[in-house]
């Protein structure tokens, strides 16, 4: 089972990001931290596959 202050935690830094884009309006942080999650979820999932020498000679 997983711990349940675990699952608080994820969403309590989620609440803080959010809270610090808007008390100090950094909103061009937003669409940064959005893209390397999604350059890292691509990595992370291409990892094992045919794909992954195609996506390694991007960066």
């Amino acid at each position: 089972m997983e711990d349940p202050t675990k699952q608080e935690n994820k969403i309590s830094i989620l609440s803080e990001f959010w809270d610090f884009l808007k008390t100090r309006k950094k909103w061009w942080l937003g669409p940064i931290v959005f893209l390397l999650l999604m350059m890292g979820l691509l990595i992370v999932m291409t990892e094992g596959s045919a794909v992954a020498p195609f996506i390694y000679t991007l960066f």
